[in-house]
């Protein structure tokens, strides 16, 4: 990205640099679940997955910098998550709403915020999370399919095992470089496993250009706000940005998808949000720099 176009990026205020970067990646969602019928869940990630690899290797060029052993031992797992992660995501989403599906994924970076605390307050916004689940889950009334919620539930503790994993690689290598990378090796999860499952047999020239969208949507637009947002914004206000994301997964959803959630829906997803909002309020430790489905900087989906 050349100079003159990152400086006029940067004259986008933090706020609504982070929020705009929240809409695009569940719109990125949104239009990826329109693909389903054709491509399938499982196509539609090796197509976005594929053409997210591609534009992050234009715009950080990580061959420049050379990987070393060290790199290469701490990205590869790191790239394996985050192909799992959008599978099992996208797997949820053709079962369950989009706003359920996101709202039951929080709670893997919840459980990262809270693991190992004994704080009484910490185990209250555990128990508002298992809460929100609850109301989710199949046994209650209006509750959502079993197995989305499970596939959910497992893109929750990709998304854990993501944090952690890539907690350790931004001390080893550049984060533009280490998301590019990491992208490329979650392309050879994705990929396969797509060509595998005749995910492509339907492509046709208009499912490209709309699987382009989804990886601008899901991956370099969202990104690059991200990048704006957090040079001016505390990690903790970042967090707290962030906990936003299931609302705004069912307000994109209702406007593009036309899922209406249930009175019971909505107040699990409000539980998800306080607990999330609350986690990051009273921790001890900076806010962590974790993100959405979408496996870059949010990371998710």
């Amino acid at each position: 990205m050349n100079e003159r176009k990152w400086t006029h990026l940067t004259a986008i205020p933090p706020v609504p640099a982070i929020l705009g970067g929240i809409v695009s990646v569940q719109a990125g969602a949104a239009l990826a679940k329109g693909l389903f019928p054709a491509l399938g869940p499982i196509g539609t990630v090796g197509l976005r997955v594929s053409l997210s690899a591609m534009m992050l290797l234009a715009a950080f060029r990580p061959w420049r910098l050379g990987v070393t052993t060290a790199q290469w031992r701490a990205v590869i797992p790191y790239g394996l998550v985050l192909g799992v992660m959008n599978i099992v995501f996208y797997l949820s989403l053709s079962r369950i709403p989009l706003a359920v599906a996101v709202t039951v994924e929080f709670v893997g970076p919840l459980a990262v915020a809270v693991f190992g605390s004994r704080r009484a307050v910490d185990m209250a916004w555990v128990v508002l999370a298992a809460a929100g689940i609850a109301l989710i889950a199949p046994w209650s009334g209006g509750g959502a399919d079993p197995l989305g919620v499970l596939l959910a539930l497992a893109a929750g503790a990709c998304w854990a095992a993501y944090i952690l994993l890539g907690g350790r690689l931004s001390r080893l290598m550049p984060g533009g470089a280490s998301v590019a990378t990491g992208m490329v090796i979650a392309s050879f999860v994705a990929l396969p496993a797509a060509v595998a499952t005749g995910g492509f047999a339907r492509l046709t020239v208009p499912l490209f250009v709309a699987g382009i969208g989804v990886a601008l949507l899901s991956s370099a637009i969202p990104y690059t706000l991200e990048m704006i947002g957090l040079k001016g914004l505390p990690a903790r206000t970042f967090g707290i940005l962030m906990s936003l994301e299931p609302a705004v997964a069912a307000l994109v959803a209702l406007v593009f998808l036309h899922e209406l959630l249930s009175l019971r829906q909505w107040l699990a997803v409000a539980l998800i949000i306080v607990a999330s909002t609350g986690s990051t309020l009273t921790s001890r430790r900076p806010a962590a720099v974790v993100g959405g489905e979408s496996g870059e900087g949010w990371q998710g989906g």
